[in-house]
């Protein structure tokens, strides 16, 4: 065996109730001399923060390629949950971090591309704090409801009316404010011209697991968060955020099939490295995220989850965030949508 996985868990309780358990250590080989050679000091292990807690998607993403980088490297990796704050939090523990190349960050596009334009205070300048490593990840929207919803309700607009008609109940989860899902919500609910009450959850998976209980009307996921639901019965998938019909939900219809176009996009997922990181840290880490995303292993297990495995230069992926960037200031601009700091 090359090496051992290592995980650790900040949100202990939350670890604990997913049922995980991972441990171990060992050293970090040809990569470890590398990173001593240009910082003068010797490194471990290797630590990917994650800004969702065990079991969500973000999570999900960094364990796949923690394990890719453990037969690499023949090292370690801990993967370390510090969910909240729909990703702050761990952008600050990112920003805590020396930048030696220990330390790295997997993370949603929007903590770059969104929230310089959503928060009024941002305690991290992305262009200075964020280093882009490479993407890793990419994945579809699916709009679920649950048993709070009439089964008359089958199709996106018969939702919509169902809300006008019952304001009281018309709620809808998000992993947390300013995610992507959240985002994707308030559009729509502002198209449909309808109010939607928000409630904020820590992770993906809490909210899900609101919304098989009938505490929330609907919810805004990757689709590989729902489509065993959904195919279970448990909840039903209105619409994805595609620009055709997923190939995972091929008999749900796209948001743009129902009358929004405006509302086609894509969640992804990245890694990042502490700014002032070296470049040339950086681009080996790349490489090596390249080699993961076209590995079986990787691309098969994302594509369980209704994910496609991804993967840029440092370069590509900072040329991503400037357009997104210029993107979302015009929407969140136009839209007058905010979040308290």
């Amino acid at each position: 065996m090359a090496g051992i996985f290592t995980l650790r868990c900040t949100a202990r309780r939350a670890f604990l109730s997913a049922g995980a358990a991972y441990a171990a250590t060992a050293g970090l080989g040809g990569l470890r001399l590398a990173l001593a050679q240009v910082t003068q000091s010797p490194v471990t292990q290797l630590r990917m923060l994650c800004t969702a807690p065990p079991g969500s998607i973000p999570d999900i993403v960094a364990r796949r390629y923690a394990e890719s980088f453990v037969r690499q490297f023949g090292g370690s990796v801990v993967v370390d949950n510090r969910p909240g704050a729909a990703g702050r939090i761990a952008v600050a523990a990112l920003r805590q971090s020396p930048p030696d190349g220990a330390t790295m960050l997997l993370a949603q596009g929007a903590i770059a591309t969104v929230y310089p334009y959503l928060y009024e205070k941002l305690a991290y300048d992305p262009r200075t704090d964020l280093k882009p490593v490479a993407l890793a990840a990419e994945a579809t929207l699916g709009l679920a409801v649950g048993p709070a919803v009439p089964e008359s309700a089958v199709t996106l607009s018969q939702f919509i009316d169902w809300t006008r008609a019952h304001p009281d109940q018309a709620n809808y989860g998000s992993p947390g404010p300013g995610t992507l899902p959240h985002l994707l919500s308030a559009l729509l609910a502002r198209e449909a011209g309808v109010d939607w009450r928000h409630v904020a959850y820590s992770g993906g998976p809490s909210a899900l697991v609101d919304l098989m209980g009938g505490r929330i009307a609907s919810l805004i996921l990757p689709e590989g968060l729902l489509r065993q639901h959904h195919a279970a019965g448990g909840l039903r998938v209105l619409a994805t955020s595609g620009p055709a019909r997923s190939a995972f939900m091929p008999d749900v219809a796209s948001f743009a099939e129902q009358g929004y176009p405006s509302l086609v996009m894509r969640e992804w997922f990245a890694l990042f490295m502490p700014g002032g990181t070296p470049q040339s840290l950086v681009d080996g880490v790349a490489q090596k995220v390249r080699q993961a995303a076209s590995d079986g292993p990787v691309p098969k297990a994302l594509g369980e989850i209704g994910m496609l495995a991804a993967s840029s230069s440092s370069a590509e992926l900072g040329e991503r965030i400037a357009v997104e960037q210029r993107y979302w200031q015009r929407v969140l601009s136009a839209t007058a949508i905010r979040v308290e700091s």
